[in-house]
């Protein structure tokens, strides 16, 4: 009997169910009230898999709005589990490595160091999804998450950063003319909303994938597993492998990374 895990975060609610260890197709759902997408995704979700309310052994919860779960869901036997704990053990499971920092790019960023043995939350930055809505919704009249990744398809990231072969010659030690000098430090009249949304993309990503290094140096790690909305960008692969050849650190995208932290849960559970 499959157990379901359900990520209550803050902009979406992650929903996935667990058969003997095996992960079922996975499902999000808009989160503005957490009780009503709870209650919502759950019903969708075993309306599309054919599945009964008899169906389900377990339902495990986590994200920030899981505390607003109080009682079974529909009378199944429902437990809450760490939010840390979760994103450690669906990082791990998708990644399928046995240690890493797993860094979970939701509404804002939480780094966890996972391995077999023990789990534990390494800290965080305020730096993520909410970080770009916020400010698109400033600089560009962008509210949607959709609308600014398909804007940025078209960005050109030069007309915005300032590079390091902007300001010098040569390389300055082991950074090329192609490395960021400061994001936003070049932008220019001319930049066209596609390069604005482009940069901010870039400028978030490169302070989360840098965060991720210097928790790799102090762990002496060079695995990390990235999860969590953010990870669904087209040009995530491209800008973390931009840093990867910096610094000489792993990073590992897996299938379904958005959905880490449900995963995680119904196995924890």
């Amino acid at each position: 009997m499959p157990v379901v895990g359900i990520d209550i975060g803050g902009s979406t609610t992650k929903i996935i169910g667990v058969d003997q260890g095996v992960p079922m197709p996975p499902m999000q759902v808009s989160a503005e009230d957490p009780l009503t997408s709870v209650y919502g995704a759950f019903g969708k979700y075993i309306s599309e898999n054919r599945l009964e309310i008899r169906d389900i052994s377990k339902i495990t919860v986590t994200g920030v709005g899981a505390s607003f779960i109080k009682e079974d869901i529909y009378g199944i036997p429902t437990c809450h589990v760490s939010e840390f704990n979760a994103i450690g053990f669906g990082g791990l499971y998708l990644s399928g490595l046995d240690n890493a920092i797993i860094v979970s790019m939701g509404t804002g960023t939480a780094f966890v160091r996972a391995s077999r043995e023990k789990i534990f939350h390494m800290g965080g930055t305020g730096i993520g999804g909410g970080t770009l809505i916020g400010l698109s919704s400033k600089l560009l009249d962008l509210s949607k998450f959709d609308s600014l990744v398909t804007l940025a398809e078209n960005g050109n990231v030069n007309n915005v950063d300032l590079l390091i072969g902007d300001i010098s010659k040569q390389n300055i030690s082991s950074m090329t003319a192609e490395i960021t000098a400061s994001n936003f430090g070049k932008i220019s009249d001319y930049a066209t909303k596609g390069d604005i949304a482009k940069g901010l993309i870039n400028m978030v990503f490169q302070t989360i994938g840098m965060m991720a290094v210097f928790a790799c140096r102090i762990d002496d790690t060079k695995d990390v597993v990235l999860c969590g909305n953010l990870s669904t960008i087209p040009s995530a692969e491209e800008i973390f492998d931009g840093i990867r050849k910096l610094h000489g650190i792993r990073f590992h995208l897996p299938k379904n990374a958005e959905y880490a932290t449900a995963i995680g849960s119904a196995l924890y559970g």
